[in-house]
């Protein structure tokens, strides 16, 4: 078991059921996954999203790149952040699995095809 199956192992109810949920999508987009910050984080190139517990027994999926996606969607939010946009899931039957794989297509097109520049300050 690598280190962010463990995790996801340890949480309960509906998040640990997302996450399951999730991390299996990501996978099989052949996406890898390390624990970062704490949380889960999975990258190709470079970092596309993390899945993030809240307290409200929620789960966010926040992709790093988030200014760049058009969310054309409407499914995402910033919620104050500049760069990082997310989508707050509660459950796993409310996944909205077609507006979700849009985005997850456009995240890995752009982490393909457009190298990310770190600004620094």
């Amino acid at each position: 078991m690598n280190p962010v199956e463990a995790f996801i192992i340890d949480l309960e109810g509906n998040q640990k059921e997302i996450m399951l949920y999730l991390h299996s999508l990501l996978e099989n987009l052949n996406l890898q996954s390390k624990i970062r910050y704490r949380i889960p984080f999975y990258y190709g190139k470079s970092w596309v999203c993390y899945l993030n517990p809240k307290k409200n027994d929620a789960i966010e999926m926040a992709f790093l790149r988030g200014n760049e996606l058009s969310n054309s969607q409407g499914i995402l939010s910033f919620n104050g952040r500049k760069q990082v946009s997310g989508i707050m899931l509660t459950c796993v039957e409310d996944i909205p699995n077609e507006l979700l794989d849009e985005v997850l297509q456009e995240a890995l097109l752009l982490d393909e095809t457009v190298k990310y520049n770190v600004r620094r300050k």
